[in-house]
């Protein structure tokens, strides 16, 4: 027979502890976002960032970029080809990497390959105390590891995904052109505004959380081995399940917006 007194001990335990990790989080936040606008500011460091987060995630963004284009021109032209409507196959296209495609994708390999070598990263210098030392040299470990990471997560995403759609439409283009026979005139789409600012917003937004979940996940690991591999794929699971999360909220809100 159930307990209903351990029952309700055990549920309101587990709230306390998701309300208690939440605000963790929430404070980890704060304190990284008064460290990114504060000064000193060490560019070098962002720079360094940079190039992990951004030039090395380019050649596998172009590569997935050009056959997601590929692909989405030969399932274009077979559906709409069934309504005699294969002249909006390049519009569809664009439109589908701009708005949708490009910044979920490209948000989601940038999370597995940069996202998890940050988190462990950084658990590995929480296990072996060198994030105590920093303290204890009078460094802030959020001004000096955190906030580059964070501001290079920002502004690495937006930039990954302009390469992924560049790369996609061209990938379609090719594709269409040369493989399904398609008039180059099909294939070349005009580009609103709002698709733009649309994929922009995204590809932002899930910049910050993969730079937010990256950093806190593995600023609070748990000791040894097992806690850092724990924390790595907490990181990955998390910031992936967000991305698709916050990605349907921001299409509702954004749609909703700009057609009015």
């Amino acid at each position: 027979m159930i307990n209903p007194v351990a029952a309700t001990e055990k549920l309101g335990r587990s709230v306390l502890d998701i309300s208690e990790a939440w605000g963790r989080a929430w404070i980890f936040l704060f304190h990284t976002l008064g460290a990114m606008f504060s000064p000193p500011f060490r560019f070098q460091l962002f720079l360094m960032q940079m190039y992990q987060i951004g030039v090395n995630s380019t050649l596998v963004i172009a590569l997935i970029g050009l056959f997601t284009g590929a692909v989405l021109a030969v399932q274009g032209n077979y559906t709409l080809s069934k309504f005699g409507a294969t002249a909006y196959v390049g519009s569809a296209v664009a439109i589908s990497l701009i708005r949708e495609l490009g910044p979920v994708l490209t948000a989601l390999m940038v999370i597995g390959r940069a996202g998890s070598a940050i988190t462990a990263e950084v658990g590995i210098m929480r296990i072996t105390e060198q994030i105590d030392a920093l303290k204890s040299m009078a460094v802030d470990p959020m001004r000096y590891l955190m906030a580059p990471r964070m501001l290079a997560g920002l502004v690495a995403m937006p930039l990954l995904t302009g390469l992924f759609v560049v790369v996609g439409i061209g990938g379609g283009y090719i594709v269409g052109v040369y493989i399904l026979d398609l008039s180059p005139g099909v294939m070349l789409s005009d580009i609103d505004l709002v698709d733009l600012y649309s994929g922009l917003i995204k590809a932002i937004c899930f910049g910050f959380i993969f730079g937010w979940v990256a950093c806190y996940k593995g600023y609070t690991c748990g000791f040894g081995a097992v806690g850092v591999n724990k924390a790595t794929t907490q990181s990955v699971v998390t910031a992936s399940v967000a991305v698709l999360v916050i990605d349907y909220f921001l299409t509702s809100i954004l749609t909703r917006v700009f057609m009015e």
